[in-house]
């Protein structure tokens, strides 16, 4: 290996370590990967997210529904199929003498039954349009959602944290040279 040869290899030695994150942006794209930035970024996001839906949407969608358990009882059919964990059911019943058509609240099962499958609902005795299955007052299907994304916001809130921890390792290492560079700069009297 030539002296020339030798001082090329140093240099990208010491292009690579001094740089830094834009050096290791460059190696995660020429493989396809995430930097560790956009990872922190999108780790945290995700928490944030799946926080919020915990917090946010199906915490209060359990208490509702559990706050309907002493409502008045009356039977009757699934009016509108759809997605009823997210709210978008509806239900036909009798409520002091008058059909009901109403929709059922965020959290609510029952989204894989056909249209007029009979059930039993619970709603409030002067708002005849907050219902809820009975099958559902216990909240359990809402309840079971929020602490389903309430684990997954705290995982990614500690995988961002470790990205976190690999992004400040990562930019303490490139902003120290590496030994070979350090080994040259003494020869050459640096």
């Amino acid at each position: 290996m030539t002296s020339r040869q030798w001082n090329q290899g140093v240099g990208d030695l010491n292009n690579t370590a001094s740089g830094g994150v834009s050096g290791a942006h460059e190696r995660n794209a020429s493989t396809g990967g995430l930097s560790p930035r956009t990872s922190l970024v999108a780790c945290l996001v995700l928490a944030l997210l799946l926080g919020a839906l915990s917090a946010l949407v199906m915490v209060p969608a359990a208490q509702h529904l559990r706050s309907l358990a002493d409502g008045e009882r009356a039977r009757g059919t699934l009016h509108t199929r759809g997605a009823c964990m997210a709210g978008q059911c509806q239900v036909r019943f009798e409520a002091a003498g008058r059909t009901v058509v109403a929709d059922l609240p965020t959290g609510s099962g029952g989204g894989k039954d056909s249209v007029g499958t009979r059930l039993t609902v619970r709603y409030q005795a002067d708002d005849p349009q907050v219902v809820a299955r009975e099958e559902d007052v216990g909240g359990g299907g809402a309840a079971l959602l929020a602490v389903m994304s309430g684990v997954s916001a705290l995982l990614f809130l500690v995988v961002s944290v470790v990205a976190a921890v690999f992004v400040a390792r990562q930019r303490r290492s490139d902003s120290v040279p590496a030994p070979a560079v350090q080994e040259e700069r003494q020869r050459d009297g640096e």
